[in-house]
């Protein structure tokens, strides 16, 4: 019986994170959720991130290059975690079990670029105009609702940002979040 319980509550916690996701998107692309920004430093956003994917990312290599003169960004640090958590779990779930995830962070004119990078099989030509789309799973095999990259791109958009995906030279993909440096006025 411990089994089945423990099947239920997993199916139970899957169906309600499915939900809340599928609520949080609905609710940032209308623009009735409201963001609470404040002036943060992204590599604590980052860390609060990974502290959280803890035991997903145990034996798994993390390379950051974070430097310490970032500014800092006007931005919802819940909302952006999720951002980073949704990346870092889409990574873990498509490269290989032994090869590193790079996070890294620039300083670029008007904002600043955060990129999550992997080295699993990368994105068929196809998918990299439909991934950010709810519901598009470009690897079905994979598991994952569809939800996770729509949520992703409709937090940055909400922040004035912006988030794309490209394939890397030597294999896998990168994700690249924007997010302006100051808020418009």
């Amino acid at each position: 019986h411990g089994i089945r319980l423990e099947w239920a509550i997993g199916r139970c916690g899957r169906l309600a994170r499915l939900v809340h996701n599928l609520i949080e998107t609905t609710r940032l692309e209308t623009g009735v959720a409201q963001l609470k920004k404040e002036p943060y430093p992204i590599e604590d956003v980052i860390g609060t991130a990974l502290a959280r994917l803890n035991k997903p990312l145990a034996g798994r290599k993390v390379e950051s290059d974070l430097p310490e003169n970032l500014p800092l960004v006007a931005l919802d640090p819940i909302l952006i975690e999720l951002v980073f958590v949704n990346l870092i779990e889409n990574a873990l779930r498509h490269a290989p079990g032994d090869s590193p995830l790079e996070i890294s962070a620039r300083e670029r004119m008007d904002f600043i670029e955060i990129s999550v990078a992997d080295r699993g099989p990368g994105l068929a030509a196809a998918d990299l105009d439909l991934i950010f789309e709810k519901f598009y799973r470009a690897n079905k095999a994979a598991g994952g609702a569809g939800l996770g990259l729509a949520i992703c791109k409709a937090v940055a958009a909400a922040h004035g940002g912006t988030i794309c995906a490209e394939n890397r030279p030597g294999g896998g993909s990168v994700f690249r979040l924007t997010l302006p440096r100051r808020e418009a006025p």
